[in-house]
């Protein structure tokens, strides 16, 4: 699961006052505080659309489902479990499965992509993703990412309760469980990773569906209680900024942003490929990110406000991607 290429710039005013608070924000985390590019963002103009709704209590429950599978790890029978469980929770809904296998060094491996596809009346497709695997590595430990995989599969779950049966009034709605995101080796960070994006942004390419894609937005590790989304370097600025609107729009703006760092994430294949993308993750996991990959990341960690939190602004980015 990711890993940090590179931190921010610390900016440091010192001829002109800039909040203590920010600076406080700023020194602490190592990095900048608001990115100037969201600086316009943050007095919206009058909307008087309903917010979103979301059920964090059912999404938590989610989460608690499938970590108690155990470990789920590429290639293993808790893997199988995880994949028809998303598969039971989708019925009625039309459902494509991306199957492959992959072939690093320590053997073969079935992937499957699972995506949720609800059509919408506007030429184009939004595609929110999460990665549902667990690390490889630590396959013969407790280790079940409560935070790193299943935070972000359940709230993708409770997203699909929170769409209409019938068609969207909108861009038609992809939600992506992407498969083998993990990396088969410690660190993270090698070229054995990403293999269900990667393989179904080749496809979508050659398909002509990437062409279709209006933004790609990506969550991962969003349950963690104390939550602080991070600006990522590497996101599309246009997008990054909506969403940051969006959460203005409900007041959450605060937990939206106030680091910056470039992120290697399920989210890479397709800036790679020109399709406008957001990685929504929270990085700092714990103090200095000491649960990250570890026994530690468990359920009682995690916070249903935050999965509130992140599900209403994917949600609200959704309804502002509709009226661009």
């Amino acid at each position: 699961m990711k890993v940090r290429k590179l931190f921010f710039l610390i900016f440091l005013l010192t001829l002109v006052a800039c909040s203590k608070d920010n600076n406080a924000t700023a020194a602490s985390a190592g990095t900048s505080s608001v990115p100037a590019a969201n600086t316009e963002s943050s007095n919206p103009p009058p909307d008087n659309s309903p917010p979103p709704t979301f059920n964090a209590n059912r999404a938590m429950q989610y989460v608690r489902e499938i970590v108690a599978f155990g470990p789920r790890p590429i290639g293993s029978e808790n893997h199988k479990k995880v994949e028809n469980y998303i598969l039971a929770h989708l019925k009625g809904v039309d459902v494509e499965q991306d199957s492959f296998d992959v072939h690093p060094s320590e053997g073969t491996f079935p992937v499957r992509n699972i995506i949720a596809k609800f059509p919408g009346t506007r030429d184009g497709i939004i595609v929110i993703a999460s990665h549902y695997d667990t690390n490889w590595p630590l396959r013969n430990t407790s280790y079940i990412g409560a935070n790193d995989g299943a935070s972000s599969s359940a709230l993708l779950l409770e997203i699909a309760n929170q769409l209409p049966g019938k068609k969207l009034q909108g861009y038609s709605v992809w939600l992506l469980w992407d498969d083998a995101e993990e990396s088969m080796k410690l660190p993270w960070d090698d070229p054995e990773s990403l293999y269900g994006v990667r393989h179904l942004a080749d496809k979508w390419q050659s398909d002509g569906i990437l062409k279709k894609i209006k933004a790609f937005i990506l969550e991962d590790m969003i349950g963690d209680a104390d939550l602080n989304i991070e600006h990522d370097l590497s996101s599309t600025p246009w997008l990054e900024d909506l969403i940051f609107n969006a959460a203005t729009r409900l007041g959450v703006q605060s937990h939206f942003f106030a680091r910056s760092m470039a992120v290697t994430d399920d989210h890479q294949p397709f800036i790679q490929r020109g399709v406008p993308s957001a990685d929504l993750i929270d990085f700092d996991y714990g103090y200095n990110d000491v649960f990250h990959h570890t026994t530690d990341d468990t359920v009682d960690k995690l916070s249903p406000k935050s999965l509130e939190i992140v599900g209403r602004v994917t949600l609200e980015t959704l309804r502002l991607l509709n009226q661009r």
